[in-house]
């Protein structure tokens, strides 16, 4: 085991403890099974390794200690840099060793990857549902614990209820998170997303392209609204309960745009309601 110092707890990090600086041997590190992140390119890794031979490992991998073996470690954060390091035949790295729980290190993996640009929206929304699902986090506590907007989480967690092959074209970066959006709504989104791809179609083209498709399905005289996924009830139900007023959502099929109608049952509801928004001007 490497030597291992103890620092006193830096203002700003997630939450008091024990953190300790240490030169920790690459074969007594794991990989962390939850870490958001999957895909690694080949050349990128190959670029950092080759400025890690040059430069060293500037910035400390985060790890904690593993629950499974003594003297090993679990990677929190810093799972590229460990990959590299090992391309760069290196045999230590620099790490700080914190003693997370398994929430705190999702936690930490997820905004250390989002801060980084490291993730594409498919493993960023998996890993909210991680938070989710395996520790009950709401998609409200998400939003404050990351930075993150609610309609931001709400709106990436949907991408998750694309047909996998769509999911793949996003994490390999032949469509964009703006692309994935516009196909949630999309009656066949797996040949839709194909046409995009090879037409090279932009965000707005994808958006009309979606909007004609569930044009031509629909019979002559039938306007059916398509059936609202469940983070979109769940919206209308957290913003009814912070009104206490009926709050309903009509998202434009395929599109960006789309209408809150707010139902007011007094006059007094709306003077509120009218003094609630005047305030957030």
């Amino acid at each position: 085991m490497a030597d291992v110092a103890p620092v006193e707890h830096r203002e700003g990090s997630q939450r008091p403890g024990p953190v300790s600086e240490a030169i920790i041997p690459v074969e007594s590190i794991r990989a962390n099974a939850e870490q958001p992140r999957k895909s690694f390119s080949e050349s990128d890794l190959a670029e950092l390794a080759n400025s890690i031979r040059e430069k060293g490992v500037i910035q400390p991998l985060i790890l904690r200690p593993h629950p499974g073996g003594a003297d090993t470690y679990e990677i929190v954060a810093g799972e590229r840099r460990w990959r590299a390091a090992q391309l760069a035949k290196l045999h230590e790295v620099p790490a700080l060793i914190r003693d997370y729980d398994d929430i705190e290190m999702l936690e930490v993996a997820i905004i250390e990857n989002i801060q980084r640009a490291e993730l594409n929206s498919i493993e960023e929304a998996a890993g909210y549902r991680q938070l989710m699902d395996k520790f009950g986090h709401t998609q409200e506590k998400i939003a404050e614990a990351l930075g993150k907007s609610r309609s931001h989480i709400a709106n990436l967690l949907r991408l998750l209820n694309l047909p996998d092959s769509v999911q793949s074209m996003v994490r390999n970066g032949k469509l964009s998170a703006g692309h994935a959006r516009a196909l949630v709504t999309a009656l066949d989104p797996e040949a839709l997303a194909k046409s995009i791809v090879g037409k090279g179609l932009s965000v707005r083209e994808a958006e009309s392209l979606v909007r004609k498709e569930g044009k031509g399905r629909r019979p002559r005289g039938v306007s059916k609204k398509p059936e609202k996924d469940a983070d979109t009830k769940a919206l209308e139900g957290d913003l009814s309960a912070a009104t206490k007023m009926t709050v309903r959502i009509d998202h434009e099929p395929g599109g960006n745009a789309g209408k809150i109608i707010i139902t007011y049952q007094s006059l007094e509801d709306l003077d509120l309601l009218c003094n609630a928004l005047a305030g957030m001007r």
